[in-house]
């Protein structure tokens, strides 16, 4: 026990050397690792229109020719046709885009999951 407290300790003296955005980055790679279970919301003014659930994480796409970012988001999850937060049968895992110029979105960890 001594060990792992003594071993969180390192790691947080680590982390507070670190810019915002390392510890961000960081953060992401934990939480990817242990997965999530996340939604998409996407909407049109103020009605939802389609919600993706099981997301494990959503990713920004990078330019082919550099490392520029991409104005578009993309990720893997079940297209929840009901929008009841449930993988019901039926609705199957699908790939998904959407532009950071013309989309209204919400991406949370499902509350029921």
């Amino acid at each position: 026990m001594r060990y792992v407290s003594g071993l969180l300790l390192l790691i947080g003296l680590g982390l507070s050397g670190c810019t915002q955005e390392m510890q961000n980055k960081l953060g992401r790679a934990v939480q990817n690792w242990t997965g999530t279970n996340g939604v998409l919301d996407v909407y049109a003014g103020d009605k939802l229109v389609k919600r993706f659930i099981g997301i494990d994480k959503i990713s920004t796409a990078i330019s082919t020719q550099g490392s520029q970012p991409r104005p578009y988001r993309f990720g893997y999850g079940i297209l929840d046709e009901n929008q009841n937060l449930k993988a019901d049968p039926g609705e199957k895992k699908v790939y998904f885009e959407f532009s950071d110029y013309s989309t209204s979105y919400i991406f949370y960890e499902n509350p029921r999951g």
